[in-house]
């Protein structure tokens, strides 16, 4: 008996040591539950603050699995009355999580059909066997792609081809290396430079333009968004790709390996066959409809009408979706844009937001360092706490009415609302790389920070000497 107690009092400390931060959260939120909320904050929207808080917490510290931080979230926000079960469950399940749902599903299809090999050969076929070179066309493809049809959209098209080429290297696929780190961010936070590019790039320049006219502010067209941003993104296509490279420069230099193996393998199964090319047909539909029918329909549906047609036309089996899509990034998805509603709806959001401004007008004099740092700081911040979209259509209305010209001051918060580097619930790419399991979660601020300061000190420039040219 006297062993068994050793015993349990000793596993029961190794617990509590590995999940200090999960029992800290714990009596943390008890304890500001408690607290009286603070003066023009709501009783929901402080009890949403407090779930925002301990999942930041379990989120860095990884003292539990991402997937039950997910569940956590959902679970708080009924017990806390935040909202009711099935007002959880509505924000929960939204177009963007169907989305999420379906370009991994098509993701797994495209694998299943062998083409993700044929598609990887044919972008090496662009940037040559040097490992810096892929990791510069990973960027390049995936930033100028990703400016006209979505960062979504070219994620799940270019993830196929990152993972046929580190399968095939040769390394221990189990685990994160340098090779797949560098690789998977390099599409990553291409596709995040791209999404600035048009107004088609992400939803929140097409909001920030909504406000610009609906306040009969300024009118800016699809190519007068282009004169703005595009230098910028151009620029940045070479500076991400430095970051990641030596922050992460893998032992293979160059991935001669690699192009081999998906040449004898490409080889070896011949000619395309019908399946093959009714895949392609179909995703090229799904495409379209993407760009075309999105905006009617929803991203998500469309996703999953591709889903569809592929297990219609027996191009792949239930069983194969089921076992090969990553679930827990779609719970983690699905949670966070559930807490980015609630902190929208109860007016959490707009109350940190206010609370900030009356606090930088106290620390700095100047009304135009304020507009910059409210813009570009904490868009960059939040961006990577909330969706970019959902940043973009709290702050928009405030950072428009600080003053200055409202083009430039609008540019910056969409654009600032793109520099989601830090986190993997900054942005859906982030989470679908992240839910190949060759991404650690501290792996994200390895580089992130460095994009992150280098994109706001890149658009200050632009801003402050570019624009204004334009103006």
């Amino acid at each position: 008996m006297t062993f068994f107690s050793q015993h349990s009092l000793t596993n029961l400390l190794y617990w509590v040591t590995r999940k200090k931060w999960l029992i800290l959260s714990f009596f943390f939120s008890i304890l500001l539950f408690y607290l009286p909320s603070p003066e023009g904050l709501g009783y929901q929207a402080h009890r949403t603050l407090i779930i925002v808080l301990v999942a930041l917490i379990l989120i860095i510290s990884e003292s539990i699995p991402l997937p039950a931080v997910a569940i956590l979230i959902l679970i708080m926000e009924v017990i806390l009355g935040v909202d009711t079960s099935d007002g959880v469950a509505s924000s929960f399940m939204s177009d963007a999580v169907f989305f999420i749902m379906g370009s991994l599903m098509l993701a797994v299809s495209i694998v299943y059909q062998g083409l993700d090999k044929r598609l990887a050969l044919g972008v090496i076929t662009i940037t040559g066997n040097k490992t810096w070179r892929i990791v510069l066309g990973f960027v390049t493809i995936s930033a100028l792609l990703s400016s006209f049809i979505g960062e979504h959209t070219v994620a799940a098209m270019m993830l196929p081809v990152a993972l046929a080429l580190i399968k095939n290297s040769g390394i221990d696929t189990g685990k994160p290396t340098n090779l797949s780190t560098v690789l998977l961010f390099s599409i990553a936070y291409g596709c995040a430079i791209g999404s600035i590019g048009t107004p088609s790039g992400g939803g929140r320049n097409v909001i920030m333009i909504g406000y610009l006219s609906d306040f009969s502010m300024a009118e800016i067209s699809y190519l007068g968004w282009i004169k703005f941003a595009y230098p910028m993104l151009i620029l940045e296509i070479p500076i991400a790709s430095i970051i990641l490279w030596y922050t992460f420069t893998p032992n293979q230099k160059v991935m001669d390996s690699s192009v081999r193996k998906l040449k004898i393998q490409v080889t070896k199964t011949g000619k395309m066959t019908t399946n093959q090319i009714m895949a392609i047909i179909i995703f090229f539909v799904v495409f379209m409809g993407w760009i075309f029918l999105s905006p009617h329909i929803g991203l998500g549906i469309v996703a999953l009408i591709g889903v569809f047609l592929y297990m219609v036309f027996g191009l792949i089996e239930w069983q194969e979706i089921s076992n090969n899509t990553n679930w827990s990034v779609i719970l983690l998805f699905g949670s966070a844009i559930s807490l980015g509603i609630q902190m929208k709806e109860t007016g959490a959001a707009f109350w940190v937001a206010d609370k900030t401004l009356n606090y930088l007008e106290i620390i700095f004099q100047d009304a135009g360092i304020i507009r910059w740092f409210v813009s570009v700081i904490m868009t960059g911040l939040l961006t990577n706490l909330l969706s970019n979209a959902a940043t973009v259509a709290v702050l928009g209305p405030i950072v428009l009415d600080m003053g200055g010209n409202p083009v430039v001051t609008g540019l910056m918060t969409s654009i600032a609302s793109a520099f989601g580097y830090l986190t993997i619930v900054a942005s859906p790419t982030c989470m679908i790389i992240h839910a190949t399991g060759l991404i650690s979660s501290s792996d994200y601020l390895k580089a992130g920070w460095k994009l992150f300061v280098a994109s706001i000190v890149l658009l200050l420039l632009i801003s402050t000497y570019y624009w204004p040219v334009l103006l």
